[in-house]
């Protein structure tokens, strides 16, 4: 099995080098495209010093345009059976691939998600009432996200996704920034899609370190999962 993963990449100078070091060094069958969103603090540079001969194909974008922009950009490219997508934040660990790959292999799933809740440690690395504060927000958005689209999630945000490439490439993405997760929950849901879950390791950050989604994206996810179950499926 041959796993695409996309690498979305903004401002992430202090962790993109190790992030793209530790994809490729994962044991699994895989392709891999990295986008750059217009960064402007050297992570473009990096990218195209470091990485140019070793990763499958690199996409640089004119402008920021956000994060589910450069995953839309990607899905042209999409080779592998299936397509996961690794923030370059080094909040999600790429050693954790061969899980998800067991799970779908043994189990015949279409989807995939990665469910920091799960976890029962998911609280010892919570580093201050912020992150503590993000993580509850994120239990209230998958209540709501799992009472409209009808679905069980316990951790409808989290990044790490992982879908039938075919399904994924047959889905009409729109949102262009991190409403692209419920977009992609929504449409899955839409389709009959069911999405399993496994726990996984999640090292959060603080918005010190470049943490940049904000309570406004919870609003806006709500409104998209709205928008795509009633209005615009």
């Amino acid at each position: 099995m041959k796993l695409t993963i996309i690498i979305p990449v903004y401002n992430e100078i202090k962790t993109v080098e190790t992030l793209i070091n530790k994809v490729l060094l994962s044991e699994v069958k895989k392709q891999v495209i990295v986008v750059d969103d217009f960064s402007s603090d050297g992570s473009r540079e990096l990218i195209l010093k470091y990485f140019k001969s070793k990763v499958d194909k690199i996409i640089l974008h004119d402008k920021n345009y956000g994060k589910g922009a450069a995953i839309i950009s990607a899905k042209k490219y999409i080779s592998g059976d299936y397509v996961i997508i690794q923030d370059a934040d080094l909040e999600y660990d790429p050693n954790q691939y061969q899980l998800f790959i067991n799970e779908v292999k043994n189990k015949k799933i279409d989807a995939l998600y990665g469910s920091r809740v799960l976890k029962k440690d998911k609280f010892n690395n919570v580093q201050n009432f912020s992150h503590k504060i993000r993580i509850w927000g994120n239990i209230f958005l998958t209540f709501i996200s799992n009472i409209i689209n009808g679905q069980k999630l316990t951790d409808a945000h989290t990044c790490y996704k992982m879908i039938r490439s075919e399904i994924f490439k047959s889905i009409n993405f729109t949102e262009k920034g991190f409403s692209f997760c419920p977009e992609l929950n929504t449409k899955l849901s839409n389709l009959g899609i069911k999405i399993y879950e496994i726990p996984i390791n999640y090292n959060g950050r603080t918005y010190q370190d470049g943490k940049k989604i904000t309570a406004f994206d919870g609003f806006r996810a709500i409104k998209t999962i709205i928008k795509f179950k009633y209005f615009k499926k």
